[in-house]
């Protein structure tokens, strides 16, 4: 099983390249960074966490400026948006930015995307709630199209674009797009768009992985694709090593750990204890 670390890439953080170099020198497989474009003073919506908003989301640095940074000083670690706001983006100059990134860090990118929680916030961006899963699905696909063709165009109901030129294309093909969110909803987004599926583990409401697990698969079935092309990541959780090694026997691919953003000198010994973990999960 691969194990991945995820934190709010802020001012007051350990640094995107030192931290991205100490976790390739531990055997870390991929860093991973959330986003917030803002947070509005009005909250439609609770968070899902419960309680106060954690200051890092107020505070989060673009992560495809982070991410790049650490591509830059690492060579095999990987990059991982969890999870990119498409709805709040762009869809062409998002297209741009994630086949750059592909590019800048020699297909290194796994582009994690959620719809989010924060209703205010999408609304900021003239996204419109009710129908932001639906953009989401149009998006990826629009994207799809720039990503792997000399001449895109996409016609849906909410994106949509006449023939074009644009490049670079990323180096993967495909990009994998990894579907962040809880089971059911977001399973099923993953099966009919995703490359991937990214649940997050071990926190009310979004269940048990054990039981979800086999309908995830039978879904796929269902839709006639393959458990290999729609790989689970599970995100956070506690670090008990058994239950790792049970999740790696379900067929989880990969661990995401929650870091805080925090220094190196409250970093380097967090990393230090998942580096013991990884040894033990995978000995």
């Amino acid at each position: 099983m691969h194990f991945g670390a995820l934190m709010f890439m802020t001012d007051y953080a350990m640094p995107a390249p030192a931290m991205a170099q100490a976790m390739e020198e531990r055997g870390f497989e991929s860093l991973w960074a959330p986003e917030h474009s803002h947070i509005p003073l009005s909250r439609k919506t609770p968070f899902p966490g419960g309680g106060d908003l954690p200051k890092p989301y107020y505070d989060a640095m673009d992560p495809f400026v982070s991410l790049t940074a650490a591509a830059a000083a690492t060579k095999t670690l990987k990059v991982a948006t969890g999870v990119c706001l498409v709805i709040q983006r762009d869809t062409i100059q998002l297209a741009k930015t994630v086949a750059s990134l592909d590019q800048t860090s020699g297909g290194r990118f796994l582009f994690g995307i959620g719809g989010g929680w924060n209703q205010d916030e999408m609304e900021d961006h003239g996204t419109v709630y009710a129908t932001r899963f639906k953009k989401m699905r149009e998006q990826i696909e629009a994207m799809r199209e720039i990503w792997t063709k000399s001449k895109p165009e996409y016609h849906g109901d909410i994106v949509s674009f006449p023939p074009m030129m644009t490049w670079p294309k990323p180096v993967q093909s495909p990009l994998p797009v990894i579907v962040g969110g809880a089971f059911p909803h977001a399973a099923r987004r993953a099966v009919r768009y995703g490359n991937g599926w990214a649940p997050i583990a071990g926190r009310a409401p979004y269940g048990d992985i054990g039981e979800q697990l086999p309908k995830f698969h039978a879904l796929l079935a269902e839709a006639g694709r393959k458990k290999e092309d729609v790989p689970v990541t599970l995100m956070g959780g506690g670090d008990d090593v058994d239950q790792l090694k049970r999740y790696r026997d379900m067929g989880i691919v990969r661990w995401v750990a929650m870091l805080p953003s925090e220094g190196a000198d409250k970093i380097l010994p967090r990393l230090d204890h998942w580096a013991e973990i990884m040894r033990r999960v995978n000995a």
